[in-house]
């Protein structure tokens, strides 16, 4: 499951760098009326707003050297993006979903904090980049309200059973390496829920087209930019480096099967149809084994009574002494407002998952007798030190909670998209994109 946090750095990186000028919010040459391009239920959308999402995108696009793909092509896939927002967010409306603004104000202080800015210095950021802050402040509240709608609707709804466990735990991926991960890519092609089979036929025809198209190695994120209707298609399609068992099983299955740069061959799920592409590979496959960390930290803690600057500021100066030669357990048992400051604050050994993914992002990092700059965390401020590393077998109830944990990330990526479609299904949708 992507983290609010996640989700929010997310939204930064594709919109709060996306051009040193202000996008232009309507064809420049001639200015046209605004007018409506899609209507979702009770609300519309209209064609500035579809044009200022396409100007952010092809940034983004640009960038990350992405060949862009034809204005039309970008301009649907976008459209599409949009209506699945108001879906969603029509959605959380219905069910009371509000978040209020210290909720807010607490998220986007953790964004800030995140790429080492104050508040002052975010705010001129992203008005240099041309996006008001004010603007901002709302499209934050809409990831968090999709957010909220997901774990209400999806992630609190999934039961992993103990025959699920021991199945999976004799499955090819559940007995592999913890250590071995897949760069995977894809592209989903998404079906209706009560597709006719002519529908199905059709949505088929085109899977293939554009399968063959990344068979012949064309560029397959400008394929999934154009093509996939899956939430991170504008970004390539990437998954980023998983595990086996942190994929969908569907895609686990023909990973296996796939040499670095290889195409699967196209795949069928409730959810439509999918092409997968193998990136990347690194680790190896053995005998259930994880890396352990033995760490430990300082925490200054952000509350009622120390604001967020002010605990920021606190830690700096603890780096600073350390790295003046001041004992880093001695500051810890001085300072830390965490339970293991009595032991100077000692974690003991740490397996993945054990600390939130902040903290472990920056562990992970770090060489052995290395010291953190501040990291920030939904509990405040932490320095980290790492002390020693170990490759340890693991135990059986280590073995089958990391199982029940990779079975309910696999099923809430299943049952998140299966959720969308039907959510679109019962939606009034109307598109008029083409009207003149």
């Amino acid at each position: 499951m992507m983290s609010l946090l996640r989700i929010v750095l997310l939204f930064v990186f594709l919109t709060g760098t996306a051009s040193s000028q202000t996008p232009t919010r309507v064809h420049a040459e001639p200015v046209s009326a605004d007018r409506i391009v899609a209507v979702v239920n009770d609300e519309v959308i209209t064609l500035n707003e579809l044009a200022y999402r396409v100007e952010m995108v092809t940034g983004q696009l640009r960038r990350q050297g992405t060949p862009l793909p034809q204005r039309d092509v970008l301009e649907r896939q976008m459209l599409e993006r949009m209506v699945m927002e108001k879906v969603q967010l029509q959605h959380a409306r219905d069910i009371g979903v509000r978040i209020d603004d210290a909720q807010l104000d607490q998220a986007i202080q953790r964004i800030a904090a995140n790429n080492n800015l104050s508040m002052g210095e975010f705010r001129q950021v992203l008005e240099r980049d041309g996006l008001p802050f004010a603007k901002f402040r709302e499209e934050i509240r809409n990831e968090m309200s999709i957010a909220r709608v997901r774990e209400r609707e999806v992630d609190d709804k999934i039961v992993i059973s103990e025959g699920e466990i021991d199945n999976f735990l004799q499955s090819e991926e559940g007995k592999g390496n913890s250590t071995e991960e897949f760069e995977v890519a894809h592209i989903l092609l998404r079906s209706p829920e009560s597709a006719s089979p002519e529908q199905i036929a059709e949505l088929k025809a085109k899977a293939e087209q554009v399968f063959e198209r990344a068979v012949k190695r064309e560029n397959f994120s400008q394929l999934a930019a154009a093509y996939s209707d899956a939430p991170d298609g504008l970004e390539g399609g990437s998954l980023g480096m998983r595990t086996l068992d942190h994929l969908p099983s569907i895609f686990a299955d023909a990973v296996l099967k796939l040499h670095v740069g290889e195409v699967a061959p196209l795949l069928r799920s409730p959810n439509g149809f999918h092409i997968i592409k193998l990136v990347g590979k690194r680790g190896e496959r053995g005998t259930p084994a994880v890396r352990q960390t033995h760490a430990r930290h300082i925490l200054i803690k952000v509350n009622e009574l120390v604001s967020d600057p002010d605990a920021r500021h606190k830690v700096e100066g603890l780096y600073d002494r350390i790295m003046h030669g001041e004992k880093f357990a001695e500051l810890a048992r001085l300072h830390s407002l965490d339970g293991s400051a009595t032991k100077g604050g000692d974690l003991g050994w740490l397996y993945p998952g054990d600390t939130v993914p902040e903290f472990e992002r920056a562990m992970n990092d770090l060489e052995p007798g290395e010291v953190s700059r501040p990291v920030r965390t939904p509990f405040g401020y932490h320095l980290i030190e790492v002390l020693e590393r170990r490759v340890q077998e693991v135990s059986s109830d280590r073995l089958r909670s990391a199982a029940r944990q990779a079975l309910r990330e696999r099923k809430l990526d299943e049952a998140y998209q299966d959720w969308l479609r039907q959510a679109r299904d019962r939606s009034y949708i109307e598109f008029r994109l083409d009207e003149a």
